[in-house]
């Protein structure tokens, strides 16, 4: 069983007493069972002893006992006979999807609806899946000719690629696991921005890897300083990056910080993987940024997910030959290949992607306008970055409450990650992230109950004690 220490909790509920009139027990309560619903303390992790957190948090050990009274009462945590309080859910029977999420609206994830032309394409891979069939189906490596429509792509944007330079994934966040699984052992060091994708941490933390992060801000982009000293200085195995349309900053690196980055990185040892699942995802006029590869020795991450649909589960890695002929060995731990028929989807939809594109980018032009107008308006005192490409905005608060926020727009119907969700050990609570890929109208209500969440800050705790969904 997994458990969290003293140090590892108080350092995830740094700032929990602060801008609430609640008791500290209570206050308390609300902000562990925050960090249970969003992932950060995963279910069936043992939290610390009581008089261990007491003595962490500088409290008296009655307050963390009434707290953990509560999250036991409300379903939060299960005491287990020696074995201390464990993370659990509340249990409600039966327990289904559309249950989990009845009422709420989700801008929890960053992700488009589905262009209409999937259903065509869908079409044509159905028709064209026969001649396949003689196959055995397990396919670790991707068709031929999605390797070739994935390689013909890159080459297209100035980065000559062979089709034995790609491997097609079941997804980014698979591909990020299998290359993590590849390039780290227990005790190597791995690069990462902070803020980031969440899911991206989790994955080299696996791998017993020890994150090196560096900072990634609106107004600055990448600390250049930090970057290169922690390459030097940790000469890390590996380095998860998004150089463009950073998740969720919206930044894009200067072609001379990559060029030096990824030099420097190859001096040392480094394997750079660039996460590029938004690269393509530019909104204000102007060029397409080069693949990272272009710029130096970097693998690459890519994916329909984001530009396609989320329920197209394709991705792929561009790699030397090496490499991919080391990840083909490898995935058989995790999986065995990449289904067919949605393979033969995307190649379908490769043959207009330019024109997918055009249509996603007006679009999310018209909703990253719309959204920073509304939250302008509403809010005057947020700081609403504009930003030049990709999903989201990364709003600043201007007090460190992302995680009452976050309780209090549940209690209004509104999913949304708290900041530190993106961080490493409770940062970024003066963030929230804020997804501009939603229709107007539920962009609307979005503001409305954010507003409405902001309004009851001052009123005490947030409790929901029906909610069940897990934020991703």
């Amino acid at each position: 069983m997994a458990s969290l220490s003293a140090r590892s909790l108080a350092s995830l509920l740094r700032g929990w007493r602060e801008s609430t009139s609640a008791p500290a027990y209570s206050a308390l309560a609300d902000r562990v069972r925050l960090l249970i619903l969003d992932g950060r303390i995963p279910l069936g992790t043992r939290v610390p002893a009581e008089r261990d957190l007491a003595a962490q948090l500088a409290v008296s050990r009655t307050t963390v006992t009434a707290g953990y009274s509560e999250l036991r009462t409300s379903g939060f945590l299960d005491s287990v006979r020696g074995s201390g309080s464990v993370a659990r859910l509340p249990a409600r029977a039966p327990v289904s999807i559309d249950s989990v999420h009845a009422g709420y609206l989700d801008f929890s994830k960053a992700a488009m609806p589905a262009i209409p032309a999937i259903g065509e394409a869908a079409q044509r891979a159905a028709a064209e899946l026969p001649a396949y069939l003689r196959d055995p189906g397990f396919d670790p490596i991707g068709l031929p000719v999605l390797r070739a429509a994935i390689a013909d792509r890159y080459t297209a944007r100035g980065l000559p690629t062979e089709p034995e330079q790609v491997m097609v994934t079941i997804g980014a966040q698979h591909a990020i696991a299998l290359l993590a699984r590849t390039l780290l052992s227990r005790g190597d060091s791995a690069l990462v921005e902070s803020p980031s994708y969440p899911h991206a941490y989790e994955a080299l933390r696996l791998t017993g890897a020890r994150l090196v992060p560096v900072s990634v801000t609106t107004e600055d982009g990448w600390d250049e300083e930090g970057l290169e000293q922690a390459i030097r200085r940790t000469s890390p195995a590996m380095g998860y990056l998004m150089p463009d349309f950073h998740n969720p900053t919206g930044r894009s690196m200067a072609p001379e910080l990559k060029e030096r980055v990824l030099a420097l990185a190859a001096a040392q040892g480094t394997t750079i993987v660039a996460d590029e699942t938004m690269a393509e995802l530019a909104i204000d006029e102007g060029p397409v940024p080069l693949p990272a590869a272009a710029y130096g020795p970097a693998v690459l991450i890519g994916s329909v997910g984001k530009t396609v649909w989320g329920g197209v589960r394709i991705g792929w890695i561009r790699a030397e030959r090496s490499l991919i002929q080391r990840l083909t060995r490898a995935r058989s731990a995790g999986d065995l290949g990449t289904p067919t028929l949605e393979q033969l989807l995307v190649k379908n939809l490769f043959e207009q992607y330019d024109s997918i594109l055009e249509t996603r980018r007006q679009f999310l032009r018209e909703g990253r306008d719309y959204l920073v107008s509304a939250l302008r308006q509403a809010f005057p005192d947020w700081r609403v970055p504009h930003v030049a490409g990709g999903l989201t905005a990364w709003v600043n608060l201007g007090e460190p409450v992302s995680s009452q926020l976050t309780l209090a727009a549940r209690n209004e119907g509104l999913l949304l990650a708290a900041g530190p969700r993106f961080g490493l050990d409770g940062a970024f609570e003066r963030f929230l992230r804020v997804p501009f890929s939603y229709p107007r109208d539920e962009t609307d209500r979005a503001v409305a109950a954010l507003s409405a969440a902001w309004t009851s800050l001052s009123r005490g705790p947030f409790l929901d004690q029906n909610f069940l969904a897990e934020v991703v």
